[in-house]
């Protein structure tokens, strides 16, 4: 299935100059977004996964449906101050400034193979905060599934030594 039939790229979105790769009719086609679940679980069935993690939202969206089918939890990442018990957290760098993510520190326990699951790997940013935070938790990051790679923006280059799989390209 060509799943960039099912991606509508907005330009000048959220500002000038960026063509916004826009998911949701993707999510909108069952037929579609059935398939992409099944690309990402076809590609953690032999990795022996205990956990996937999902930074929000869209790492939600993509994520639980995976965790669902292996039959396994899911965690969420999360901006500061947005989850309610103990965290742990780590500062990433922005375009324009510093983000911040955490994630409970009991979400991962040591020793646990961990999916790391978004729509998009960009620059590389969020998924290395996540990686850190799994990483920090004592997780084994198993692996790291995207619907979608920039990658004109190069974020792969952050995640060497990472086996990552993403479903299309641009």
């Amino acid at each position: 299935m060509d799943l960039k039939k099912y991606i509508a790229i907005v330009p000048d979105w959220p500002k000038p100059g960026i063509q916004f790769k826009d998911i949701t009719p993707l999510m909108n086609d069952g037929k579609a977004f059935r398939y992409a679940t099944e690309q990402i679980v076809q590609y953690a069935r032999n990795k022996k996964i205990d956990i996937v993690v999902g930074p929000e939202a869209r790492g939600f969206i993509i994520g639980c449906p995976v965790a669902y089918e292996l039959g396994v939890g899911f965690a969420p990442v999360r901006k500061e101050g947005k989850l309610p018990r103990e965290t742990i957290k780590v500062e990433y760098d922005l375009e324009y400034g510093k983000g911040v993510l955490t994630i409970h520190k009991d979400a991962i326990q040591p020793g646990q193979r961990v999916l790391i699951i978004d729509d998009l790997l960009a620059t590389g940013g969020t998924i290395g905060a996540t990686i850190k935070l799994v990483e920090q938790l004592g997780g084994i990051v198993a692996g790291c599934a995207f619907l979608i790679e920039l990658t004109y923006l190069e974020g792969r280059k952050k995640l060497e030594g990472y086996d990552v799989l993403t479903l299309m390209e641009f």
